[in-house]
C-alpha cells in the first residue's frame, strides 16, 4: 500500500480501526475524515481508498471525483429460486396490496425508507408517506434465518467468510457460495460482499449483496479482505 491513503471516518470503530491497522502494516497512510463533505488535503500522487458508512463514502467519493463500485440491490430479484429460496420481485409502491402482508420490503433507491418486515399494510403506508408512489421497491416473502454468514468477494473468489449470527457449518456455507460464484447468471462487480442465510428446511440461500467499501467485517479477517475494500474504489 506504499503511496496509498485510506480515508475513514474520524469516529472510533473497532472494525474500521482493524482495517486501518492492516492498512498501516502494509505501508499505507491513514487519514481520518470528519467533514467528509469538504475536500481533504491529499497528495495528488497518492491512490485513494474509501471505507465507511454509505453517506460518508458516497459524498466523499463525489467530492474527490472517485467512483465506488457496488452491486445493485435489485440484482437479487434476478437470481434463480435455488439461490434465494423465496419469491423476490421489483414492484412500485403503488402496487403493494393489503393481501401481501406480512412481507419484507426494501427500497431500490437506498435509505428512502426503512428496509424491514412489515406486519401490515398501514405500517408500510405510514413509513412511505410522502414518497412518490412510482418508486420501486424490492418485496420478498419472509424466510426463516437461523444463521448468517458474511463473505468478501474479489474477482469471483472468496477473500474470507465468517458466521456472524447463529451457528452453522461454515464449510457447507463455503460449498454453497463456491457453487454460486461458479454458476450464477447475474452481473456482479469485481468487489462486493454477500450475506448468506441458513435454516434447517431451506438450507443455504443468498440474503443480500453489499458494497465492500461500506460493509462491516462481521468477524471476517481484515488482513484477508483489505484488498477487496481497496479494489472497490476506482481512482
Amino acid at each position: 500500500m506504499i503511496n496509498e491513503v485510506l480515508l475513514i471516518p474520524d469516529k472510533i470503530d473497532v472494525e474500521r480501526d482493524s482495517i486501518a491497522n492492516s492498512w498501516k502494516k502494509s505501508g499505507g497512510e491513514i487519514k481520518r475524515i470528519g467533514r467528509f463533505w469538504k475536500r481533504p488535503n491529499i497528495d495528488s500522487e497518492k491512490r485513494i481508498t474509501i471505507y465507511g458508512i454509505d453517506t460518508f463514502s458516497l459524498v466523499l467519493a463525489q467530492v474527490l471525483g472517485l467512483k465506488l463500485i457496488e452491486p445493485k440491490d435489485e440484482l437479487i430479484s434476478e437470481l434463480d429460486f435455488n439461490w434465494i429460496k423465496r419469491k423476490i420481485e421489483i414492484v412500485k409502491i403503488q402496487e403493494i396490496e393489503k393481501s401481501l402482508f406480512p412481507i419484507f420490503i426494501k427500497p431500490v433507491k437506498p435509505k428512502i425508507f426503512k428496509s424491514r418486515i412489515y406486519d401490515d399494510f398501514n405500517s408500510f403506508i405510514k413509513e412511505t408517506k410522502g414518497i412518490e408512489q412510482n418508486e420501486q421497491v424490492i418485496k420478498s416473502n419472509i424466510i426463516k434465518i437461523e444463521s448468517e454468514v458474511r463473505a468478501f468477494i474479489l474477482n469471483n473468489k472468496i477473500l474470507d467468510m465468517a458466521i456472524y449470527e447463529g451457528s452453522s457449518d461454515l464449510e457447507l456455507a463455503r460449498e454453497f457460495l463456491t457453487d454460486f460464484l461458479h454458476n450464477h447468471s447475474i452481473d456482479l462487480p469485481e468487489s462486493y460482499v454477500i450475506d448468506l442465510g441458513f435454516n434447517q428446511t431451506d438450507k443455504w440461500f443468498v440474503i443480500e449483496f453489499n458494497s465492500s467499501w461500506g460493509a462491516g467485517l462481521n468477524s471476517c479477517n481484515p488482513n484477508k479482505v483489505i484488498v477487496g475494500i481497496r479494489e472497490a474504489t476506482i481512482n
